[in-house]
Parts: C-alpha cells; structure tokens; sequence
C-alpha cells in the first residue's frame, strides 16, 4: 500500500530538521517547503527529499507546495523573532489552510503547545493556540499535538535549562519555578509527529502530549544538575522578577536570546501539564515506553558531548527576517560598500588551509584579538543582539545556514569559499569571506574580504569608528589562519 505524500515546512528549523529524515527512513515521499533552499545543501537527506522554495505569506509559492500532496505538516513559529508575530503566524496559517484545501490535501499535523484551557495565556501561547484553530476550522482533517518543554540536544528549552544551571550555582527566578511541566523528549515528539501521518483520526481536533514525569521547573534544573556531576543547585524564587527582567537575565546568561528567553519564560507563566492522555487512543506509546525527564537529559547531553546534535534552536532564521542581498546582488550599485580586503601565502596544501579556516568560530575561536571579539559579542548582547553565545553545532565542521556565534554561514563551497553573514546588531549589512587557492603542491593562499553595507549616517559612522581596529583583527586573523594551517601540515609532514 502506497504511503503518502508529505509535505514538511520549517524543514529548516530545529523540529522539521530533525522530522524530514525520520519521514524519510519510515517510507515517505518527502517534500520540503523552505525560504532558503540554500541552507539544506549540506544536510545528508537533501537528496532524498523534494526541496522547494516558497513562504508562508506568499499564497502562489503554497499553491505549488501543497499539489499532490496527502499530509501536511505546520512546523513553522516565530517565538521570540518579531512584534509582528502573531499577525505573521496567523497570515501564514490562512495562506497554508487555503492552500491545503484548494490542493485537496488530505491531513494537517500541527505541533502546538501545551497549555492548560480557561487561563490568561502569554502572546506566544495565544498565537499557538490561534493558529491551530485556524487549522482545525479549516475543513481539513487536522490534528493538532500540543507538547509541552521539549528536551533534547539544542532544543531552546533545553539550552535555557543547561547554561541556567551549568554557569548558576544559585538561581534567582520568577515564581513560576514552582509551576508544574510535563516536559517530553524530543524523540517522543518526533515518533508523534511520523505516526500523525497516517493515524486515524475520527475528526479535527487536538491531542496532548507529555512524557511520563511531572515537575517544577526548579525539580527540572536540580535533576539537570545531578545527571551533569553538578553540585545541588539552589533556587531562590524572587516575585518581582519579571518576564522582561527574566528575559533579559536569561540574554545575558545563556545562549539564547532575551526576547526569545522572554517568550520561553512566559510561556511557563502557566501549569503545562497533559489534560488526558486521548492520544493513546490514537497512536500508542512507544513500545519501549515514554522517555522519563532524568533519561532524556542523559540522552541530550551524551548527543553534545559527542558532537552528534542534529539541529539547534538557532538553526532556522527569524521568521520574516528580511533577507538581504548578497555582495554581489547588482541592486547595490551605486550604493556605499566599504571592504577590507587581504591576502596571504600558506606553507599548506589548500587541503590543510581549509580544514583551518572551516573549524574557526565557536570554542575554536576567531584567531585574532579574543578580547575584542569577547567586548564586541557583550556589547551585542546588551542590545538584544544574540552575542557569541550560540557558538557553533559541529566542532569542525560547517554546513550552509549553521548559525556561526553573532554569524551565520550563509554560502560554503567547501574546499574554496566560506561566506558569513553578520546576525550582530550592526546599523547596516556585513559579511565576512574567505576564498582557498591552491598555490603548487606544498602551498596555498587564503584570501579575505570584509564587507559592509551602511545605512544612513549611523552606519557610515560605524565602519569609520571601528576602522582602526580592522589592522589588528583582520591582519591578525589572516596570519594567524594560515599559521596554523602551515603549523598542522607540518606536524602532519
């Protein structure tokens, strides 16, 4: 019997990532709808998959993305990205619900989340929950999962969860640390989401799901602490402690951004805990069970430890982020470009040079100066930026879209070209780049461009005030790349 056809969006995103090659590997035709089919190139299951470009505020790219297709999946949110998201969310949902119709889709599978009914919910959560009425009303059979705190290698929650409690050994939080969560591992969201295809479903309508344990979120950090050889975390619960305040701890702490560790703080303002466990009429617990909280953390940090996290939180960009041009888009002509660009020989092999240059970033660092890139990634972080903070998911290796600390690569030919596109709060666009040759078979030369698009007065007062450090950091990161290159391939002989 012929599976169905899927169609994925937010194939990109720290979910739909994780969801594409699942489908895959379960004998689905996958389709993806993304915004920057750019960004899959590197991943192993693009091949498999049909990669399609399109948005969920532009109707026309939908209309081609849902034809032919059976199941649909809504992976798309913008938690924390824009003041405009709930309009945003409930634009793209329309779009989608129409879409799906008119294609005569016959499933919509939406991961909502879990909240309890009849309370003042934060605007994420209303959003959430507006979205999947938009859904089930659409006449589409749609089943909606609604999950609660998702555990699992780079899952936001989860990163607010380690670097509280990693770096904290007495936290001061809201009152809503007493609140009850039933968190769930992402490998059970994940068997929900692929069984969702084909599961029978009498009607539209949403189900709840949870793992098999109910905390607080201070239960929640202590159990962390225990399972990473921590000492016992101490919880000091503060009233005045608001949202925004929280938020903005959390920016400064953490990885994760404030406005998004804002929305992740409200969105525990209220008990998420499972109403009833109707999905078991639906699709079964998995057969070795639920995973309990303590065991998932042990899974999420065995996954970074070892390298192995599939996505992160950061992976997918913002939801109507706009998407800039690239340095060479000719729309820029006759517009300021300011560039700093350099060159130098390698006593490498461009082989060598390039495993160099792709391991920069991160824990590796940036070869140059650490104290001003330290300053400069703080001073992001105090205005809203996301700072240095999000480091890198591969130790060595980079793939298109990995955001790259206050980076993101937005162009790899792996081998000859590394492109970066700065996510820092900058008053203009700025990229970094750098271009591999070989140069004979014993060397190679490594060529770097800085580039920087001003807007307005304030930008061209930015490049010119940050002028006199570009001799320090970018010479000093050209010698010191193609250093360690010639350093490597000499010891290698």
């Amino acid at each position: 019997m012929q599976r169905p056809r899927v169609l994925v969006t937010g194939a990109t995103g720290y979910i739909g990532g994780r969801l594409a090659p699942r489908l895959l590997a379960a004998g689905y035709d996958v389709r993806v709808l993304v915004r920057s089919p750019e960004k899959l190139r590197d991943v192993p299951w693009a091949k498999q998959v049909e990669i399609v470009r399109g948005d969920l505020g532009d109707p026309d790219s939908l209309t081609a993305a849902t034809a032919d297709m059976d199941v649909v999946y809504f992976l798309v949110h913008s938690m924390g990205t824009s003041t405009e998201f709930v309009e945003t969310e409930r634009i793209g949902a329309s779009n989608l619900a129409a879409a799906a119709k008119a294609s005569g889709v016959r499933r919509i599978v939406y991961l909502g989340g879990l909240h309890p009914e009849g309370t003042e919910l934060s605007p994420h959560m209303r959003s959430r929950a507006q979205v999947g009425r938009i859904l089930v009303d659409s006449g589409i059979p749609t089943m909606v999962l609604q999950a609660g705190v998702v555990i699992g290698s780079g899952s936001a929650s989860f990163e607010m969860i380690r670097h509280l409690t990693n770096r904290l050994p007495v936290m001061t939080t809201p009152r809503w640390v007493n609140n009850r969560i039933q968190p769930i591992a992402v490998r059970d969201v994940l068997y929900y989401l692929v069984a969702a295809a084909e599961a029978p479903l009498p009607g539209s309508r949403t189900f709840d799901i949870g793992g098999p344990d109910v905390l607080t979120y201070g239960d929640m950090m202590k159990v962390y602490a225990d399972v990473a050889g921590l000492r016992r975390r101490r919880v000091l619960v503060l009233p005045v402690l608001t949202p925004r305040l929280a938020g903005l701890w959390i920016g400064l702490v953490t990885p994760i951004p404030s406005s998004l560790g804002r929305a992740l703080i409200e969105s525990l303002h209220n008990d998420a805990v499972a109403a009833n466990r109707d999905i078991d009429d639906v699709i079964p617990p998995p057969k070795e069970g639920l995973t309990p909280y303590r065991q998932a953390v042990r899974l999420a940090l065995r996954r970074i430890r070892s390298g192995e996290v599939e996505t992160n939180w950061a992976s997918a960009s913002p939801v109507g982020a706009p998407s800039d041009p690239l340095p060479s888009d000719p729309n820029w002509a006759g517009e300021a470009v300011y560039t700093d660009e350099r060159g130098a020989g390698c006593d490498a092999d461009a082989d060598t040079l390039w495993r160099v240059l792709e391991s920069i970033g991160g824990e590796n660092g940036w070869y140059s100066f650490p104290l001003a890139w330290v300053v400069r990634g703080w001073l992001d972080r105090l205005v809203g930026g996301v700072g240095l903070t999000r480091g890198r998911r591969d130790a060595r290796r980079l793939n298109t879209g990995d955001p790259l600390d206050f980076w993101r690569v937005e162009q790899i030919d792996r081998g000859s070209l590394l492109r970066l596109r700065a996510e820092m709060r900058t008053p203009g666009g700025a990229w970094l780049e750098w271009r591999v040759h070989p140069d004979g078979p014993h060397r190679s030369r490594l060529e770097q461009r800085a580039i920087f698009f001003p807007k307005g007065l304030a930008g061209r007062l930015y490049w010119y005030s940050i002028l006199p450090f570009h001799g320090i950091i970018f010479k000093g990161m050209l010698t010191n790349i193609t250093g360690a290159a010639a350093r490597e391939y000499a010891a290698t002989g």
